[in-house]
């Protein structure tokens, strides 16, 4: 069981080594966590941004792995398998959206605006 989280924790790594829109997900995560802290916002708020985080954190790491897995088993042009890495990054910006909407749901009240 411990192997299981060691090679789940590898590829998280390997993806924030190798994606830089992992990194830039991360970041954005960060600041959004920081922003929270300071604000103090409740429970349940910290919950949702914490899941939309989540969620769109693990769309990026299905979206990385399809993509190398794509390239290995189809390395030469293929409009099929554009159109699933298409439809991979289609759900990344979705759930990117969908964390944007809780963002300002959350902080709109400290704000005014996002």
């Amino acid at each position: 069981m411990l192997a299981s989280f060691k090679w789940a924790f590898m590829g998280v790594a390997t993806a924030i080594r190798q994606e830089r829109h992992m990194r830039l997900h991360l970041l954005v995560a960060a600041l959004v966590a920081l922003l929270a802290l300071v604000t103090q916002v409740s429970a349940i708020e910290a919950a949702l941004l914490a899941l939309a985080i989540g969620l769109v954190i693990s769309l990026e790491l299905a979206n990385s792995a399809l993509e190398q897995a794509l390239d290995a088993v189809a390395p030469e042009r293929n409009p099929l398998v554009g159109r699933a890495k298409d439809m991979a990054a289609g759900a990344v910006l979705a759930s990117s959206l969908a964390a944007i909407a809780v963002a300002i749901a959350v902080f709109y009240d400290e704000f005014g605006v996002f």
